[in-house]
C-alpha cells in the first residue's frame, strides 16, 4: 500500500527543515524582545543578543576545538581540495540563481566550472576551472531576492547558523533544494558529509577570530551586513572586509 509521503522525499525536506526550525525560534519570540537599542537594521537585538550568546557557547566547545583538531591533522593540499569539492558542489546554487537574476553569461561560467571541475578537476578537488580563467563567484537565493527588489528586513541571528536577515535566513531554505548532498544515503553519510563541511569552513576562519574587535556582537553584524551589500550590488561597492580572512567565509 502507497505510503502518503514517499520516503524517497525525505532528503528533499531535510536542509529546508533544520533551516526552517532555525527561523521559526527568532521569528516567532522576535515580539518579545522588547530592548531596542538603537540600530534600525537590528530591531530584534535583545533576542539576537541571546541566540549570539548560545552560538558563542557552541563555537567554543564544540566547533572551535573541532576546528583546530581538523587543523592540526589535516595537511593543507587535502584541506584546500576539500574546499575546492564543497565549493563545487556550490556551483548548482550559484548556476540556478544566476539564472534566475537574468545573469546568462554568469551562469554559463558557473556551468563550465562545475564540468570541469567535476571531470578534470577529479570531483572538483582541483580547481582547474581558475587557472583557465572561470573565477568562482558565490551566489545564493537571498541575493536573488535582492535583485528582485525584496528588502533585507530585520537583521537576525540564527541558532547555530549565525548572521543573517529575514530575507536572506528565508533564501536559504531555497537554496538547501539545490544542494548535492541532500541526496546522499544514509542519513548518517549525508551528516557526516554536512558536518565535514562545517569544520572545514571553521577551520578557515580560525585565523580570522584576531581580527575581531571591539563588541564582537556589532562586529560580525557590520562585516555581515557589508559583505552581503558587496555581494548583492557584484563588488561594485567598497567592501572592507573583502581583504581579509572574513571572504573565505560564504556568507
Amino acid at each position: 500500500m502507497a505510503l502518503p509521503l514517499s520516503l524517497s522525499c525525505v532528503p528533499l525536506f531535510r536542509r529546508a527543515v533544520f533551516t526552517l526550525m532555525c527561523l521559526v525560534p527568532v521569528v516567532a519570540f522576535a515580539a518579545e524582545s522588547e530592548k531596542v537599542l538603537g540600530d534600525p537594521r537590528d530591531p530584534w537585538e535583545g533576542l539576537n543578543r541571546h541566540i549570539f550568546a548560545f552560538n558563542e557557547v557552541a563555537d567554543a566547545y564544540v566547533a572551535r576545538p573541532l576546528a583546530k583538531g581538523y587543523q592540526a591533522v589535516t595537511p593543507s593540499l587535502v584541506d584546500q581540495g576539500l574546499a575546492n569539492m564543497f565549493n563545487n558542489i556550490g556551483e548548482v546554487k550559484n548556476f540556478g540563481n544566476d539564472l534566475l537574476q537574468g545573469n546568462i553569461g554568469d551562469a554559463v561560467v558557473d556551468l563550465t566550472r562545475f564540468v570541469v571541475n567535476t571531470t578534470v578537476g577529479v570531483v572538483g578537488f582541483f580547481d582547474v576551472a581558475a587557472h583557465l580563467g572561470l573565477e568562482r563567484e558565490s551566489e545564493d537565493f537571498g541575493q536573488t531576492l535582492a535583485v528582485w527588489g525584496v528588502g533585507p528586513g530585520p537583521y537576525i541571528v540564527l541558532p547555530l547558523l549565525g548572521p543573517s536577515t529575514l530575507r536572506d535566513g528565508s533564501g536559504r531554505v531555497v537554496d538547501s533544494f539545490t544542494s548535492l548532498t541532500r541526496d546522499i544515503d544514509p542519513l548518517s553519510a549525508e551528516l557526516a558529509v554536512s558536518g565535514l563541511d562545517l569544520i572545514q569552513t571553521r577551520a578557515a576562519l580560525l585565523n580570522a577570530d584576531e581580527l575581531v574587535s571591539g563588541d564582537k556582537y556589532t562586529f560580525l553584524k557590520d562585516v555581515y551586513l557589508q559583505r552581503r551589500e558587496f555581494l548583492i550590488n557584484d563588488g561594485q561597492l567598497q567592501d572592507s572586509f573583502g581583504d581579509e580572512d572574513f571572504e573565505s567565509f560564504d556568507f
